[in-house]
């Protein structure tokens, strides 16, 4: 062989061992493939592609795509998520005192029926200030025992600002002394309805257009605010 050719492949082996650090001796493109010295065209342009593609674009177009901005449709609340903040006018609330009251008639209304007995507050038999004293006692509030003291009791009313609940007086013993109560039903423009237990007939509900409780009426008071 040659001086020169031998020289040649001295110089080359040389340059390969120095250059990559390797002391085996590489004598072929596969070898050099497997070390990692050497790569294939084909995997050089393919890693020029995925640098060139960084920003994902296609490589077959001539210029990145146009990427319109999505429009969000604001959100809508429901009509049941929203807060209805005007006031409502169709909501009227009673007055305490007269809510009060109207639990009262509705438990005196079970004493309808009810025979009259004197000096009574029971289911058993009730006199007039006994069927007031049992109502009251169901909502603890406590009131003196006959009719005459009651009528001391609370605000006297004008016809205008009674309401239901509210006790009404009589005097039917022919003298200026109250001796009889009930309560307060129901207003009309001229009439008061009132239950109450009458000597004859027990706990009934009368009226103030009747003769006799038109003649002999007296008063009304509310008691109700002053416990």
């Amino acid at each position: 062989m040659p001086a020169i050719k031998i020289q040649h492949y001295f110089v080359l082996i040389l340059l390969l061992t120095t250059t990559f650090g390797y002391s085996q001796i590489i004598t072929s493109k596969n070898e050099a493939v497997k070390k990692g010295v050497y790569q294939k065209p084909s995997e050089i342009k393919n890693i020029e592609i995925k640098k060139d593609n960084s920003k994902l674009i296609a490589a077959t177009d001539s210029k990145p795509k146009e990427v319109k901005p999505t429009r969000v449709a604001p959100s809508v609340k429901s009509k049941k998520s929203i807060i209805n903040e005007k006031e409502d006018n169709d909501l009227i609330l009673s007055p305490i005192g007269n809510y009060i009251g109207t639990q009262m008639i509705n438990n005196a209304m079970g004493f309808l029926g009810v025979n009259y007995r004197g000096g009574g507050t029971t289911t058993s038999g009730m006199d007039c200030s006994g069927m007031v004293t049992a109502v009251f006692n169901l909502f603890d509030i406590k009131l003196p025992r006959s009719s005459n003291d009651m009528a001391k009791v609370g605000k006297k009313l004008d016809q205008k600002d009674i309401q239901t609940g509210d006790l009404i007086f009589f005097k039917t013993n022919g003298r200026s002394v109250i001796n009889h109560v009930g309560m307060v039903v129901e207003i009309l423009e001229d009439e008061i309805k009132f239950i109450h237990s009458s000597t004859q007939s027990g706990v009934i509900i009368s009226s103030t257009k009747e003769p006799y409780y038109k003649r002999t009426f007296a008063q009304v008071n509310r008691v109700i605010h002053s416990f």
